[in-house]
């Protein structure tokens, strides 16, 4: 008998299982791959190693503006894809050491509720007092015909490529579709990404979509907007334009982009009883869904779909399951798009405030302020955004989009997450020079008017 079973080794499952064996529990965590889930082995971290080899190719492109003289160099896609693996076993080594000092017994195999506190994986029934569901998500296939040909590249099997093509056409222009656009962009391939919707990023501050769009449309990516697709033949795209004219791009890879789905099925949730859809398994704050014992986190949640937020989600629920009193929290929740350059938010856009009737004032300075960011991005673009309340001045959102704004953001999302006002944050001494002190800046502006 368990305390807790975890099905799912993502980051949610991963951290709650090594939570809960570091507070004495007797865990048990079932995966059916491989420990770390999509982020580790075919999510954020290969995406990051990817745009980690193209920044360093375009970089070289760009050295001698630096005084650096480059005679030749290339970019070798096998170099790039055995690094990728390097680094992800690496990290998977490091996630099973976590669980073995943790106690955590790890189980391979596919895992499905038969009741309330039982688990069978194969031919094993396993009993636990809670069982904490952490099965993430994968790849949207949606009703394209043609889309499900081997042709046809998802987010997962993008990080196989043997060679680099010529020409790349990506299905969906939210953070998965953006961040290979600018990946493929970055290497010199030709890029066409088709989005149903008038805008990019979607759920990203208007501003900043804006910008992001205008900036990808400079660095050569080309987007058709407010377009339908109708089919996919070999490589090539068939699509709507936004008029309704019926149009064809031929490419070398298509990649579907068009999001992810909670991993809900064969889960044994219906017979169990716990209310879900396939948008999700409905939880409260504690994580907690409609069964007594049986909670979730991450992913499967169809709430947030960031790594980091699962496993805030699975710390959480553990503590929750044994005594511990918490809730997840998410007016502060940090989000990253690694484009270049990048886009961090955290906490609400200028569209949600206005929607919530919420009087407030924004400022916005360009990230030039910031002698480091010149010093590193002398010809790039970036700004950053701050939005605080009317009346006590209290911090309420922070976008920005700017190389290594990434790296601060956090700065924001606890600035937001303690209810300061501008007033009190402009106090906060910002190191300098960095980028950051663009962040400084923007605060000072709007406690201005706040003040």
């Amino acid at each position: 008998m368990y305390d807790l079973i975890v099905i799912g080794a993502g980051p949610g499952g991963y951290d709650a299982a090594a939570h809960a064996g570091h507070m004495g529990k007797k865990v048990a965590l079932v995966e059916k791959q491989r420990v770390g889930g999509t982020c580790l082995n075919v999510g954020c971290i290969p995406a990051k190693a990817f745009l980690q080899s193209s920044r360093l190719y375009r970089e070289c492109a760009e050295a001698k503006a630096f005084g650096v003289e480059i005679d030749a160099f290339r970019f070798d896609m096998p170099t790039v894809v055995e690094r990728k693996n390097r680094i992800v076993g690496t990290l998977v080594k490091g996630v099973e050491g976590l669980l073995k000092r943790s106690g955590v017994e790890v189980i391979a195999g596919h895992a499905r509720m038969v009741a309330r506190n039982r688990v069978q994986v194969g031919d094993e029934i396993l009993e636990a007092a809670n069982v904490l569901l952490a099965t993430g998500s994968r790849p949207v296939v949606p009703p394209i015909p043609g889309i499900g040909a081997d042709t046809v590249l998802d987010s997962t099997g993008v990080f196989e490529l043997a060679q680099v093509p010529s020409r790349v056409a990506i299905i969906g222009g939210g953070y998965i579709g953006l961040e290979f656009a600018s990946f493929f962009s970055e290497i010199g391939v030709e890029v066409n990404v088709f989005e149903m919707l008038p805008q990019i990023a979607a759920g990203c501050d208007g501003d900043v979509s804006d910008r992001l769009l205008q900036t990808l449309k400079r660095s050569g990516v080309t987007f058709n907007l407010s377009c339908r697709v109708v089919g996919i033949e070999g490589g090539s795209v068939r699509y709507e334009d936004s008029s309704g004219e019926k149009k064809a791009y031929a490419a070398d890879c298509v990649l579907n982009a068009t999001g992810r789905a909670p991993v809900v099925g064969d889960l044994g949730l219906a017979e169990v009883g716990v209310d879900f859809s396939p948008k999700g398994v409905r939880v409260t704050d504690q994580g907690k869904t409609n069964v007594p014992g049986v909670w979730a986190c991450g992913d499967v949640t169809g709430q947030y779909m960031l790594a980091h937020v699962a496993t805030r989600e699975g710390i959480v629920a553990v503590n929750s399951m044994f005594g511990r009193p918490d809730r997840a929290r998410y007016d502060a929740v940090p989000a990253v798009i690694y484009t270049h350059p990048e886009v961090a938010s955290a906490g609400r856009t200028e569209e949600q405030l206005k929607a919530a009737g919420i009087a407030y004032v924004k400022a916005m300075v360009p990230m030039g302020v910031a002698g480091r960011f010149l010093i590193e991005n002398e010809k790039g673009s970036g700004f950053v955004k701050v939005l605080a309340g009317a009346k006590y001045g209290e911090i309420l959102g922070v976008h920005a989009m700017g190389d290594t704004s990434s790296e601060w953001i956090v700065t924001a999302a606890a600035i937001i997450e303690m209810q300061l006002s501008a007033s009190r944050a402009g106090e906060i001494i910002f190191p300098h020079p960095t980028v950051s002190e663009a962040l400084r800046e923007a605060i000072l502006q709007v406690g201005a008017k706040t003040s």
